[in-house]
């Protein structure tokens, strides 16, 4: 079967199309997902990252430009929402001074215990984030994954639910609400 093929059978719902073209593409993301993020977990998450956005959008392919050349855009774009994800994670150092025979040297070190209480802090933050969005009904859960999570336009996420950005906007203010009472209830936005 082509790979035009493949792209039309999946558009239309057939799954194994769309799992042989992910497997016909799957080392490239990965390699260039590598590549960019210099470590294999987040290349692994980045990678199914891209085949997600792949899968929601596939309808949108057109045949404009090679297939190859959008997977690997939207696979691009994956790596650099990463990075810029890391660019905000600050590091802290320290200082040692180290005699030597010849002289003495600066050796420095990742301060891993710098800010620990607000690290701690922000980590049950997220579990109780993490706990009530899983709370949260299905259809809400869904469309705060793609738009706060994932960062899916209204008209994407209309169109991954076949639904108008008309209900993706209520659904979406009747789930922030929710969430928002959820964890109002447990104390985090307390001052």
């Amino acid at each position: 079967m082509t790979e035009s093929e493949l792209i039309r059978k999946a558009q239309d719902g057939d799954v194994a199309a769309f799992e042989q073209l992910v497997e016909n593409y799957q080392t490239e993301v990965f390699n260039l997902a590598y590549r960019m993020t210099g470590n294999y977990d987040d290349a692994f998450d980045v990678a199914q990252e891209a085949f997600i956005k792949v899968y929601l959008n596939l309808s949108k392919f057109k045949g404009n430009s090679k297939f190859s050349t959008w997977v690997h855009r939207i696979a691009t774009n994956a790596c650099l929402d990463e990075i810029k994800k890391r660019s905000k994670i600050k590091t802290f150092s320290m200082s040692e001074n180290v005699e030597l025979d010849d002289g003495e040297m600066v050796r420095d070190f990742e301060d891993l215990s710098a800010n620990v209480e607000s690290n701690f802090e922000r980590d049950e933050q997220l579990k109780a984030v993490n706990k009530a969005i899983a709370a949260l009904p299905e259809n809400h859960r869904m469309v705060i994954a793609m738009r706060d999570i994932n960062n899916m336009s209204y008209e994407d996420i209309a169109a991954a639910l076949k639904c108008s950005e008309g209900t993706v906007k209520s659904r979406i203010s009747r789930a922030r609400e929710a969430l928002y009472k959820m964890l109002e209830n447990e104390g985090i936005f307390d001052e």
